[in-house]
């Protein structure tokens, strides 16, 4: 019995020593082969993913073909043809795409392929241009009853290309139709400027669309589309007592399907993924007394603290945002809404100033009509009924000190808004500071298009898709982000710089918080310049024992306000990002040369949603 058991044992043991052998054997194999396997260079993963893309998505080929010329010398004839093959074949791709979209009547997609095309400086034949793309997506948008968006489409297709006259007859009708006097306006400014030659306006349109046209809204009619804006978020508890946790807004119709314009703020806790609290909101269209009408947010635009709600409620008055005016110093102006919650409230003031810079996209409106919380949202407009813009906030310590967001901006605004959820706006990666030269990029955010295809640090902005861009001193930055925005994520721009390259890139979408993420992963000698306009180069440590020298301080910036001077040495003693509070913080010993190179030690704020990013 031990003897056959030893047998078995036996065996068994020569069973696994050769299956060891044989799995060794097999194992060596692989490694040899593996050892023999050509070498790929990431320059050669890099082309696979370009392969992969120029049929899929040429969009993205032709932005990664543009990474891979500025990272590897293409003076290899092989990897040039290979490049130049793949250039080509995206960009009939793009082509076909855009042919594809105009047969499926998909015109907003084809008017972004459209301007990727254009943006390459592709010609395009027998299909149309943007603004044909746009306005039969305006007419289409007509025929389903969306009349907002037709409206806002038609004005657009017009800033590009002016429209026939049977184009803004079509639209003129229908804003009468719809009882939208100021819509109604601009298309027939639009009409006469389109009478055909020999013929007169007086014969071609009907007098009663004129009249109704050339009348104007009083007060007493504009009060009746503002509503109050109720968000019901429970209760909080201070001092050991549950107190009503309310905010209070106003909002005014657009649509008579019941859209309505107010602030981010004012709804932020219906959409916040971040806030675990109870939120309902409401709107009333009279006193405490009035009912309650449930809403639903749409979509927002957190950078320019704008939202669009919608109620089942049919407004009596409809505000359009077509015949929009860009006000001057001193035009009069009257705000609507419920201050306090005093609902129907119209104050009137001034515009005070332009330019200002409060938001993280362009620029917003000053004005000195008495604004209280519940204002927020709602609608400014001009003596002739025409709006000026959505209030937005004011500073309680100082009486008359109030700001709105222009009408222009939120008629940008709205398309992405209407399509639902959270508004994407397109993104390079750039921090840019006005000289008297024009736009200087002083910053290029890592992980972001402007990075990746190494776009210079200290050069001018030429041209955008070929166009060069003038605007107002203190006007530029805005008048850039402006020129961007009307692009959606994921289209080609060409960027032409002073150093004399000219970079075609793919826009991806805009953080919330631009430089947040930027901040936990550069260098904080290099965030130095986009938060706190301090360009900074190492020392040579012969005089100083600073770490830095100040190569320039951007004017306007918290390092100019602080008195920091060029050449003067510096060293970084920390560097806070409180992301959650939405500001960063830099701790620095300075010796100033004007005074006398006296050591001392500041702390820099800044917050991390700076206005000129690009």
């Amino acid at each position: 019995m031990i003897l056959q058991k030893s047998k078995k044992n036996g065996s068994f043991h020569i069973l696994v020593l050769l299956l060891s052998i044989l799995s060794f054997s097999c194992l060596s194999t692989s490694m040899q082969e593996k050892r023999l396997a050509p070498h790929r260079s990431t320059g050669d993963v890099r082309i696979d993913n370009i392969k992969r893309y120029a049929a899929e998505d040429p969009a993205r080929a032709l932005n990664l073909i543009g990474i891979y010329r500025e990272i590897y010398a293409t003076d290899d004839a092989d990897s040039a043809e290979t490049l130049n093959g793949l250039e080509t074949e995206a960009v009939e791709q793009l082509k076909e795409s855009q042919i594809k979209a105009i047969e499926e009547q998909r015109w907003d997609d084809a008017a972004s392929l459209a301007r990727s095309l254009s943006s390459l400086g592709v010609p395009v034949k027998n299909t149309g241009t943007e603004p044909d793309f746009i306005l039969a997506g305006a007419k289409k948008q007509l025929e389903s009853g969306n009349n907002l968006g037709a409206f806002l489409a038609a004005v657009r297709s017009h800033e590009l290309n002016p429209l026939s006259f049977d184009d803004s007859l079509l639209f003129l009708e229908q804003a009468a139709a719809v009882k939208q006097r100021r819509a109604a306006a601009f298309f027939l400014a639009a009409a006469v400027k389109a009478v055909p030659a020999g013929r007169t306006s007086g014969a071609l349109i009907d007098e009663n669309l004129r009249e109704y046209a050339e009348g104007a809204d009083s007060a007493a009619d504009m009060i009746k589309g503002v509503a109050t804006v109720l968000v019901d978020r429970g209760f909080r508890i201070e001092r050991g007592r549950g107190i009503p946790d309310r905010i209070l807004g106003s909002a005014f119709f657009v649509d008579a399907s019941g859209l309505m314009i107010t602030n981010y703020h004012v709804i932020e806790s219906e959409v916040d993924p971040t806030y675990e609290g109870y939120s309902r909101m409401y709107i009333r269209m009279g006193d405490s007394t009035s009912p309650r009408f449930p809403a639903r947010v749409i979509g927002w635009d957190k950078a320019m603290d704008l939202a669009l709600i919608k109620t089942e409620h049919k407004p009596e008055y409809v505000f359009s945002v077509v015949d929009r005016v860009i006000p001057k110093v001193g035009d009069t102006v009257l705000a609507i809404g419920s201050p306090g919650g005093l609902e129907k409230t119209v104050t009137s003031g001034i515009v005070s100033a332009l330019g200002r810079r409060f938001l993280q996209i362009g620029d917003v409106i000053q004005i000195d009509a008495a604004v209280n919380h519940g204002n927020s949202g709602g609608p400014v407009v001009d003596t002739s009924g025409r709006l000026v813009g959505i209030v937005f906030a004011g500073i309680e310590q100082y009486q008359g000190l109030n700001f709105a967001v222009p009408a222009e901006r939120l008629a940008a605004a709205l398309p992405a808004m209407i399509t639902g959820g959270k508004a994407l706006r397109p993104w390079l990666g750039l921090t840019l500071s006005e000289t008297s030269a024009g736009a200087e990029i002083i910053y290029a955010a890592p992980n972001t298009p402007a990075s990746e295809h190494r776009v210079n640090e200290g050069v001018l902005i030429k041209t955008v898709n070929g166009e060069k861009i003038n605007a107002p001193q203190g006007a530029l930055i805005p008048a850039l982000q402006d020129t961007i925005f009307q692009t959606r994520p994921g289209e080609l721009v060409a960027l032409e710089t002073s150093d004399g390259r000219r970079r075609v890139m793919m826009t991806v979408p805009r953080p919330d918080v631009p430089l947040a993420d930027a901040a936990k992963i550069d260098s904080r000698e290099r965030m130095a310049a986009p938060l706190f306009g301090l360009v900074l180069s190492p020392s040579d440590g012969k005089n100083y024992t600073s770490s830095y020298l100040v190569k320039k301080v951007i004017r306007g910036s918290i390092a100019d306000e602080a008195g920091i001077s060029d050449q003067d040495p510096v060293s970084i003693r920390g560097f806070h990002v409180m992301e959650k509070d939405g500001y960063a913080l830099m701790e620095i010993n300075i010796k100033k040369r004007r005074m006398g190179f006296m050591e001392t030690t500041m702390q820099l704020p800044a917050l991390l949603d700076s206005p000129d990013t690009l």
